[in-house]
């Protein structure tokens, strides 16, 4: 059994003779039941450092969005010299570490494609290094010259038609979380040795090619942990041994995903479940008397301010589908233990409350685990803070234990993994409203006129009739889910291959377990689409040449988003059809796949690449985004919205089910505390039917215009609102992006 002095007050043992935070963190946590009246406000220094940064922010915004960039030196772990917010007040800063050599400035990482890497820069008016340019076409490939370079022409024709869109070959894929904890807990030089042994036991029989590819990339890991004490040794501190105050651990910790966001900019760099460990080590310092509460928030609020900060170099067509320049750095809060406790803590506390101490934001992507049984008080506190800045989610811990334990993280939007012990592949979305127009044309493209898939027979009948619709459209889904798997198959292997994750992977589990993401767009559309054909009828407008081009419907119908079950059960269907469909082709690594109805702000792109629709959506208007019900669909109040969406089981869509629901002030009640109550009552019940997520926005239509109207104003340059799985800053979306939000139903009424 390990033993070190930083140790001494920690009880357990399991966690001691192997790596195993859980163990710790079970065996050492205190429930919290209280209210939020210890929480301090912020200090000088807090308000000092954050005013700084919120000056550079503009200064950024007035740029254009890019402050600064970094052209000649390629990011890694030790690519750069420290960095601080600020120089005058340097000594203010209690987590240390930037991912450049000043704040905001972007890194080049071409690892991931060159071309990405530099037409990065010349968007911004930044000229890239000549030099390696030659060095990253001439002398070493990368990720997305492997995969372009590998592409079938099929799959050409079905990324470049937007029937699968967001697919992670121009980015790195990111949703990979390392356990951070382990630093703090263990140090550096422990989690070397335990990947020295991994490595010694790996290999003792055939060389085959998994048992190759293992033995580099743990190589890969060791070589990654060396570079991550250098790293922190510049900033002046020694992680090789195991944190010894909170301090400390809140420090080691952020130097292991400062580390991850030196060497990948993957489209989610998720934090972790960092809230309950960080407690335990506040608590000790609390009660020996080595750290205040005022103190224990600063350490939290400079913390944040860090994940505040990240910042990656983007190229356009990525801002297109993700606006507003997210980086997904999740970071959960609450939840239960499998023994029933609330693992709500006095730290999810102080996390929440870096909002009202430096005001809405963003990032970090702050996600309550939400069940009914919590603690009434942090419920009601959290949804106070949900009122007040709608930078809050909530997802089900009741339906997300079951599958992935007591101590998942979310490493993206939405999507669970067991921390440390699993990894994601990314998969994007594909577009299963196109695929439904593909079904009635013959695989053909409404908008290109391309034959895209096989020539299949189109419709032909004066009327579409609802059983050769669903025939054809099967067909079409299972031709796609092939192309789809087989598309990400080969981008995950490329970038195992070019862009390697050796940091994150070396806090995770050498023996992990991966699941392999897929995701639903349209959704919405394709439901609403499928019961107009079947309970109302639909006429066929076809061109001279027969190709279907818009839809004719007479009748009513029932939409998804009113609690029918005419509408929600072909939601049911095709969930779980599309699942089976994809399930049925061989993942890479031997990973499960998943599923996920959810789309960020790409449902805008989505939109303008997809045709009119049976259920009355005009060509290029945006799709629904998530799981939500169409606009305007919703006829019967926000819990009847709710209860369609809660149908869905979570069980066939482990990646995530987005609901995002904006409520009018005054549809909650007439003061606070009205609007708190009715706030938990509606997640309460929502969550005990087994819902998966929520994103709550409360404003009325009336701030949105306003914002984009008048984006110079100081009310709205924090001004943050819930999308779809993520938060962004309202002014920093593409105005076809706040047209699209401010089309979304605002309900008022309950």
């Amino acid at each position: 059994m390990y033993q070190y002095e930083q140790w001494d007050g920690f009880e357990g043992r399991l966690w001691k003779e192997e790596i195993n935070v859980r163990d710790f963190v079970k065996r050492n946590y205190k429930t919290y039941s209280g209210d939020e009246s210890f929480l301090e406000g912020p200090t000088d220094a807090t308000n000092k450092l954050w005013g700084v940064l919120q000056k550079l922010q503009k200064e950024e915004r007035a740029k254009g969005g890019v402050l600064d960039m970094d052209t000649d030196v390629v990011s890694t772990i030790t690519s750069h010299a420290p960095g601080y917010i600020s120089e005058e007040y340097k000594d203010l800063e209690q987590v240390v570490g930037l991912q450049t050599d000043k704040p905001l400035k972007r890194a080049f990482m071409p690892f991931g494609g060159i071309k990405m890497a530099e037409e990065a820069c010349t968007t911004y008016g930044y000229t890239p290094s000549p030099e390696l340019h030659k060095i990253f076409t001439e002398y070493s490939r990368t990720h997305n010259e492997g995969v372009f370079g590998a592409y079938t022409p099929v799959m050409r024709k079905v990324r470049h038609n937007k029937l699968l869109t967001g697919l992670p070959d121009t980015y790195g894929r990111g949703r990979i979380v390392g356990d951070y904890r382990r630093i703090a807990l263990y140090g550096v030089d422990f989690l070397m040795k335990e990947k020295a042994k991994d490595f010694e036991n790996c290999g003792d029989g055939i060389m085959s090619d998994d048992i190759i590819r293992l033995r580099e990339e743990i190589s890969m890991q060791y070589k990654a942990l060396g570079q991550l004490k250098k790293m922190a040794e510049s900033y002046g501190y020694d992680i090789s041994e195991p944190a010894r105050t909170a301090k400390e651990a809140v420090q080691w910790l952020y130097f292991g995903y400062l580390a991850a966001i030196k060497t990948q900019n993957g489209a989610a760099m998720s934090v972790g479940r960092i809230s309950t460990f960080l407690d335990i080590y506040i608590e000790r310092d609390l009660r020996k008397g080595i750290l205040t509460e005022k103190e224990a928030q600063e350490l939290i609020d400079h913390l944040v301010m860090k994940f505040r900060m990240v910042k990656f170099a983007r190229i356009p067509s990525y801002n297109q589908l993700f606006s507003g320049d997210p980086v997904w750095a999740t970071l959960e809060v609450a939840g239960t233990g499998v023994d029933g406790r609330a693992m709500v803590t006095k730290t999810d506390f102080r996390f929440l409350h870096t909002l009202e101490n430096m005001g809405p934001s963003p990032e970090p992507n702050l996600t309550v685990l939400y069940t009914s049984s919590l603690p009434e008080n942090f419920k009601r506190y959290a949804a106070k803070v949900s009122i007040e800045t709608s930078s809050v989610q909530y997802e089900n811990d009741d339906v997300m234990k079951p599958v992935w334990g007591d101590d998942y993280s979310i490493c993206c939007c939405v999507s669970a993994t067991q921390t440390g012990k699993e990894m994601q592949f990314f998969g994007a979305r594909a577009n299963l409203a196109k695929c439904l127009l593909y079904a009635l044309n013959g695989a053909r493209d409404m908008r290109t006129k391309e034959q895209v898939g096989p020539e299949l027979r189109p419709i032909t009948t004066e009327f579409l009739d609802y059983e050769d619709v669903i025939q054809k459209f099967e067909v079409m889904m299972d031709w796609l889910a092939g192309i789809y798997v087989n598309a990400l198959n080969l981008i995950h292997y490329m970038h195992d291959k070019y862009y390697y994750e050796a940091l994150q992977m070396a806090l995770i589990d050498t023996d992990v377990r991966r699941t392999f993401a897929t995701g639903i767009a349209g959704f919405s559309h394709v439901v609403d689409s499928l019961s107009a054909i079947k309970y109302a009828l639909v006429k066929p407008i076809r061109t001279p040449d027969g190709m279907i081009m818009d839809f004719e419907t007479t009748g009513d119908f029932p939409r998804y988003g009113n609690d029918d079950d005419r509408a929600d059960e072909i939601a049911v269907w095709l969930l779980k059809t599309f699942r089976e469909k994809l399930r049925r082709h061989r993942p890479y690594r031997n990973s499960e796949i998943t599923t996920s109805i959810l789309t960020i702000t790409s449902n805008v792109v989505y939109g303008k690449a997809t045709g009119n629709m049976p259920d009355g959506r005009r060509a290029g208007e945006p799709l629904s985004p998530g799981a939500n019900p169409s606009y305007g669909a919703e006829k019967n109040g926000l819990l009847a919205s709710l209860n369609s969406v809660a149908k869905l089981p979570y069980e066939w869509a482990l990646d995530g089910i987005s609901n995002t629901q904006t409520i009018n002030p005054d549809a909650l009640g007439h003061n606070m505390e009205e609007r708190i109550t009715n706030l938990v009552q509606v997640m309460d019940g929502y969550f005990d039917q087994g819902a998966h997520h929520l994103n709550v926005n409360v404003f009325g239509k009336e701030k949105l215009i306003d914002a984009m109207e008048h984006p110079e104003k100081e009310e709205y340059a924090n001004f943050t609102i819930r999308v779809s799985g993520y938060a962004v800053k309202f002014i920093d979306l593409t105005r076809d992006q706040q047209l699209d939000v401010i089309a979304r139903t605002c309900h008022k009424e309950l």
